[in-house]
């Protein structure tokens, strides 16, 4: 069976929680909620055409209420760091919510991530669809202008997953929204991704001082940022440093930004299943999920350990507002449109 069910996933805040299902013809199934417009689970099939959700996450919204990870979650108004948690916009300062540490991260202390999203669920040629959409009032978390943002999933009935994000604004601010899934190819409780093998479309990255980007771009030939060629996780993490040790850095796409244009592959070698992914945003943070550490328990009481799950999230850069030659990625005014898409596609070989 194809199509869509809706049943209900839970109450916050008295208002009541939905639970989308979706299924293409090829068997896939994918689960959302309107809580944070969140991507809850997405069984694809392996070599061998057994399905196993590949999706971290849980299996209630609570899970997604009591916990911080940003499981799935369609992240904004901003997404990434803003140094120091401040910015300007034409000679007016706006102070923001510091969340991580020093500096503003993910849209603050109560996100897009933290919001009850309005669904509208259809089907299309291209597969079963859910729109979701947000309005954010003027000063949320400190951000000028009030905008109405929209996230629409498409499960392709082809193997693919269309992530389309758009917003507008009714004064001068910022925005970049980001699709925060933790991806595992060998299941959601198969253990880390160290030996999946990661290939980026990137020739720079973007260095910080030490997490934030301060402006400039390095090369990451010769470094441990080299995913120019299919390279496991684990080889080159210790490489990377960080506190805790790993990746959580913004590679450069390479490009024409506005273009759908390659971005990444993912394989998981035991199971055979492959993800490509293309987007339009200029930057993609690779993060391979340091700070998870065995004290969240997910679907079917999975302790989520270090590495269990790696991120891709297609971007502007981190904190370009503060940067000149950057802060164009993220400015919108009243006359323009935000628009962000990223297609995945999966595989099995």
């Amino acid at each position: 069976m194809t199509g869509i069910e809706e049943s209900a996933f839970g109450q916050h805040n008295g208002q009541d929680v939905q639970r989308y299902t979706l299924k293409n013809r090829r068997g896939f199934v994918l689960e959302l909620t309107n809580y944070g417009a969140t991507l809850v689970g997405l069984q694809v099939p392996d070599r061998q055409g057994r399905l196993a959700d590949v999706v971290l996450g849980f299996d209630n919204l609570q899970g997604y209420i009591e916990h911080t990870a940003f499981f799935g979650a369609t992240v904004g108004r901003v997404a990434n760091r803003i140094r120091d948690a401040v910015f300007s916009l034409e000679g007016e300062q706006h102070q923001l919510a510091a969340n991580d540490g020093a500096h503003h991260l993910h849209g603050g202390r109560k996100g897009w991530d933290r919001a009850i999203w309005k669904a509208q669920p259809s089907e299309t040629a291209q597969g079963p669809s859910v729109e979701l959409s947000y309005s954010s009032p003027d000063g949320e978390e400190g951000y000028p202008g009030r905008v109405d943002a929209r996230t629409k999933y498409t499960l392709g009935h082809d193997g693919s997953l269309l992530v389309s994000m758009r917003a507008r604004t009714d004064r001068a601010t910022i925005v970049n929204m980001a699709h925060h899934t933790y991806w595992n190819l060998g299941g959601q409780a198969a253990g880390d991704v160290l030996d999946h093998e990661l290939t980026l479309a990137a020739e720079f990255y973007t260095p910080g001082d030490p997490v934030v980007p301060v402006g400039h771009l390095e090369r990451v030939a010769s470094t441990a940022f080299d995913f120019r060629e299919p390279k496991a996780i684990g080889v080159d993490l210790r490489r990377a440093g960080g506190t805790p040790v790993g990746f959580d850095h913004n590679w450069v796409i390479n490009g024409v930004v506005g273009a759908l244009r390659p971005v990444a592959q993912l394989r998981h070698a035991r199971s055979g299943r492959m993800l490509s992914l293309q987007s339009d945003a200029p930057g993609a943070q690779f993060y391979s999920g340091n700070f998870l550490n065995g004290s969240i328990a997910g679907k079917g009481g999975q302790r989520y350990g270090q590495y269990a799950g790696l991120c891709l999230e297609t971007q502007a850069f981190p904190n370009s507002i503060n940067v000149p030659e950057w802060e164009g990625q993220v400015l919108l005014r009243p006359d323009q449109e935000y628009r962000h898409d990223m297609l995945f596609r999966f595989s099995a070989d």
